[in-house]
């Protein structure tokens, strides 16, 4: 019991602290590429230093491992490129929500990829969260940040949780593999990616924005990764997906608070939509008990 405790304790702390990421990245005030190149270097940083105290970097590191572990470096670092893009693009509690179709993709994978079923009920949710994203789609934004594209930064959101599911699949493959290792590899991996695209000659100078950049590539990389990764240890998977939602509540209150976002009625709708259906998936709700399951006596 004290193990799951602490592991509740350790994810509600990593999904409010990533939760918060989308304040940092506008305090930056950097291009989405220039935020994502230093979250890598911090972030390797960071990570380096835990790797090697935990002693994952001896015997852990081949050449499939590499192989696996950059080729998902690529998808996760463009997954957090389109998600920052997004959010001055729409909002950050927009992107947020239509970002938390993650799940979806990853169901659709699994059923094109490795031929796992689709229920009636995952179908459900399915259109469920299609109908909260048509309605988040037709809503009016108004105050607060972004909107200089909000179609735009919907198509970005939406390609952040493809590129999400498409790492998750990759991942697969490096079973075994400490994570907090794959997430190294992935980090140095977007430095390699990002470095020519950065802008090197126009560097923050605020302290504001060093100090968001650092945070974001400290605190929402190196230390979220810890203290997630441990509490998936510790928690049983149906715990791990309800805590997981901690994270675009915090998103949407750091939006209506830092930045004075009103969604209207229709986003609104839609945002819950998309929550409750991604809860819905996560955790096995069913809508529609199979007859097998009817039929039982009681």
């Amino acid at each position: 019991m004290k193990e799951q405790v602490r592991g509740t304790i350790e994810m509600t702390a990593a999904m409010t602290i990533l939760g918060t990421i989308g304040w940092f990245v506008v305090m930056a005030d950097r291009p989405a590429m220039d935020v994502v190149f230093w979250r890598c270097f911090f972030g390797a940083l960071s990570l380096l230093v835990i790797c090697a105290t935990m002693g994952l970097l001896r015997g852990l590191l081949n050449v499939r491992m590499l192989g696996w572990a950059a080729l998902g470096g690529v998808a996760i670092v463009t997954n957090w490129y389109m998600l920052f893009q997004s959010y001055s693009m729409a909002s950050i509690s927009v992107s947020t929500a239509v970002y938390n179709t993650q799940p979806f993709m990853l169901v659709l994978f699994g059923a094109a990829f490795f031929g796992e079923k689709l229920t009636i009920n995952k179908f459900v949710w399915l259109g469920i969260a299609f109908a909260g994203l048509l309605l988040i789609i037709s809503g009016k934004p108004r105050g607060g940040l972004g909107g200089s594209d909000y179609a735009g930064g919907i198509l970005m959101a939406l390609g952040a949780a493809f590129f999400w599911a498409t790492a998750a699949i990759i991942t697969k493959k490096l079973k075994g593999t400490p994570p907090h290792l794959i997430a190294l590899v992935q980090v140095c991996i977007g430095i390699v990616m990002l470095a020519p695209f950065a802008d090197f000659e126009n560097l923050p100078i605020t302290a504001i924005s060093w100090g968001s950049l650092i945070t974001v590539g400290v605190v929402h990389t190196g230390i979220m990764y810890v203290l997630m990764y441990g509490a998936v240890q510790k928690l049983p998977t149906h715990l791990q997906g309800s805590l997981s939602f901690i994270y675009p509540v915090v998103a949407i209150i750091v939006d209506l608070i830092a930045f004075g976002y009103r969604p209207d009625t229709a986003q609104i709708i839609g945002a819950i939509a998309i929550l409750i259906a991604a809860a819905g998936m996560n955790l096995g709700w069913q809508i529609i008990r199979p007859r097998s399951q009817r039929n039982v006596a009681p």
